[in-house]
Parts: structure tokens; sequence; C-alpha cells
């Protein structure tokens, strides 16, 4: 059976080349090993579908640290208020929520999946669903893919959008990293991103703070000299190996690569108060002591710092929590409040790439044509979404980028097919 373009994955960027490029003339086949389409996209945000993010493109581009600088290109053409106007134009109505976040009105992961799906069908689309790839063989004209049950396939242009090898349970689990080396192609270290990490500090060990949630806090990964190398603002939780929550998913891809480098363990930096300059905290505490002199200092402090915090932060310093706040000195206090701001304590690690939400590494983009998401080493090849070495935070990034390379990789994969087409 021959095709003018054949897309390898049912993810979000799968789905989206697969629309591109029927929507530009191209007899298009989608081949899905799993049962279902959009399986990522149907647990993202929730199962709300976090589908983009309404932040100008700049501040988008600095949410992907992961090589976000390749896709001002892609951008140029396809950006996230393209992939706004796009679910809308389907009839999918989004709404913005807290720091841009785009959700569909409906709180429904199914309506965005089920849109394109729709979409697919309109445009026919052929689909093949529980129908895995066994090998590509690249030819000097077309491609050619085996499925498992031999069937050959013959595609004049081939996108593979089969992800990384985050979230396995969706049908990521690194297929299409032989198929690109076998086009020629450099698939650099593949590593966990916006993970939980892991710590050896006795008080983790010892489940001192498990189960604490802190709000608004600001977490800091720092260097050698013990310097942040990039803080985040955000929430964050103890777990009972190590720390998690949306402030560690975002700062642990800077701690998985000074570990990759050698570096263990690295340091971090915990801010209880990172509104309140430490002086200021510290004039708090003098004055709620000064104000309840009889009172203990666990419960003139318990209001202000979070409760099991406070405990260990006593204990750990040698404060009898019970002693009345008058008889707790100036110094004593101060240093309590540098704790607050500065609380330094050792991660060693980070949970496995398969419990990680996203995959760093991949095929290397310097070999993909940013324009065009074309192979620079085989013709009619093309990539997209989480297989190519990208990688953002959380909130809406990562599928933005899936959505914008899988657009520009299906318009473009068509286009080369059947150029009388367009």
């Amino acid at each position: 059976m021959t095709y003018d373009t054949a897309v390898i994955g049912g993810g979000p960027s799968g789905l989206m080349a697969s629309i591109a490029a029927a929507e530009h003339g191209a007899n298009t086949i989608l081949i899905e090993k799993g049962k279902k389409l959009g399986t990522k996209l149907a647990i993202s945000g929730g199962g709300r579908c976090n589908v983009t993010n309404r932040l100008p493109e700049e501040e988008v581009i600095r949410h992907i640290p992961g090589n976000g600088k390749f896709l001002y290109s892609p951008f140029a053409v396809f950006n996230n208020y393209d992939i706004i106007a796009f679910f809308e134009n389907m009839g999918v109505h989004l709404k913005e929520e807290d720091h841009g976040r785009m959700f569909p009105v409906s709180n429904s992961a199914k309506s965005v999946v089920n849109a394109l799906i729709g979409k697919l069908d309109e445009l026919n689309v052929e689909i093949r669903m529980n129908t895995p790839v066994k090998a590509i063989h690249y030819g000097e004209n077309d491609h050619t893919i085996i499925l498992e049950s031999g069937q050959k396939i013959q595609t004049k242009s081939l996108i593979i959008a089969v992800g990384g090898k985050a979230v396995p349970h969706t049908g990521s689990t690194g297929d299409g990293y032989a198929w690109a080396k076998k086009a020629g192609h450099t698939v650099t270290e593949l590593y966990p991103t916006e993970v939980a990490l892991t710590s050896n500090e006795p008080f983790i060990q010892q489940k001192r703070l498990q189960g604490l949630s802190l709000r608004n806090i600001a977490l800091s990964v720092l260097n050698k000299k013990g310097k942040p190398m990039i803080t985040h603002q955000m929430d964050m939780i103890f777990t009972h190996f190590g720390i998690s929550g949306p402030a560690v998913l975002r700062c642990s891809q800077f701690v998985v690569k000074e570990l990759m480098k050698g570096r263990e363990p690295v340091p971090m930096q915990l801010d209880i108060f990172p509104d309140e300059p430490e002086e200021q905290l510290l004039q708090a505490f003098l004055m709620a002591m000064n104000n309840s002199p009889k009172k203990s200092i666990r419960n003139v402090l318990k209001g202000m710092i979070p409760e099991r915090f406070l405990d260990y932060m006593l204990t750990s310093n040698g404060i009898d929590g019970e002693q009345n706040a008058a008889n707790v000195s100036r110094e004593v206090t101060r240093s309590l409040a540098q704790q607050m701001k500065k609380f330094r304590f050792d991660v060693h690690g980070s949970l496995p790439l398969r419990k990680a939400f996203v995959t760093g590494g991949g095929v290397s983009i310097k070999e993909i044509v940013p324009n065009t998401m074309q192979s620079k080493m085989m013709h009619g090849l093309y990539f997209c979404g989480e297989i190519l070495d990208i990688h953002g935070y959380t909130g809406g990034y990562n599928i933005t980028s899936a959505l914008v390379t899988g657009r520009i990789a299906g318009v473009n994969a068509a286009r080369e097919a059947c150029p009388a087409g367009i």
C-alpha cells in the first residue's frame, strides 16, 4: 500500500502532523501501536488537558529550557496563539487559568482528543490502531514501513512522532530512536526531566517531613560556589524518598544535568518566605515574641511558620519549643530566621526516566531543519514532538512544542510528497 505521507505515533504531535499533511493534500496514514489516540493528551493537566500557554512567545520559549530557542523558526509559521485559534475553530472553546495555561472550557481532555480525531475523519486520514511498527527501510525515492504483522507500507514522506521514554504506559517506549539512528541521526543522551528528586539526608530517610506541603516557596539549585543557578517560586512537598511538587519538577532538569556531570550531591536551598527580606522576618519574629513573652516559642511562631517545619527546625537547632519566648536569645531567633530563608539540603538523584513527566535528550536538533522539521540526513523524513531533543516545563509548554513541530512537519511532509497538490 502506498501513501504520500505516513505518520507513526498518535500523540499530540502525530495527530497534528496527520491533520496538517491531509489539509495540504497528502494521502495520509496514521499508525499507532496502542488502542487509543492521544493517550498523553488525555492525562495531561490532570485529565483536563493543558493544550498550550497564552504567555508571549518569548516567555513560552523561556519556559522550554531544553533547546527552546530552536522553536523560533517554527513559531514564525505556527505558534501558541495559532494553537488556540486552531482549537477554537474546531469548536473546542478554551479558557485561561493561572500562569497563562489554556484549558478546554469543558474541563475534559476528551473534548480535545475527540475534536482531533473528528478532524482526522473529516480529512479522510486512514488510521491504523493496534499496529506496532517492526522496522523502517529508507529508500532512494520512498520509504517502507514494515509492520509487525509483516505488512509493508510505502510512503513518499515519513513523519516519526513516537515520543520519548517518559510515561511509558502511554506508549512512549523509545521506539523511534533506533529508526532515527538508522537514518544517520545522533540521539543525545536521554535523561529524566520534570521529575521528583531523591535525597539521602537523614531528615528525609527518617521521614521527619514526609507529606509536608509548602506553598509559594522559592527553591534553588546551587552551583559549586553556593550561588543559585536557577530558582523557582511555586509549591513543593517532602516525600518519603526526597522532594516533589511543581517547584521541584522545574528545578529537576538542572539537578539531573549536574548529576550527569558527575557532581553528587547537588545542594539545594529552600526559602520559606520568598517575598519577605530576612531582616523583616527577624523583626516579625521578635515582635511576636515580645508581645507574648510567657507563651512557648513554639506557640508564638506556629502561626507564622508551617508547624511541622517549625518543629523540625527547633529540634535540629537544639531549641526547646516549650521554653518561654522571653528566654530565647536574639541570636537564636536570628539563626531561625536565616534558616527560614536559606534552608540547605542535598539531593543525590532523581526518580528514573519512566517516572518522569518529560524526556530530556533525543534526536539532535542540529540535524533537523527548524522551519520544516525535515531531517538533514535523509530525504522525506521528518521528526516532531518529544522524540526531539527539546523539553520544557509542565504548564502546556511541552504540548505546545509537540503541536507546533507536528504542524510544521505535516505541512512540509505533504509539500515534499505531492508538490503539485499545494
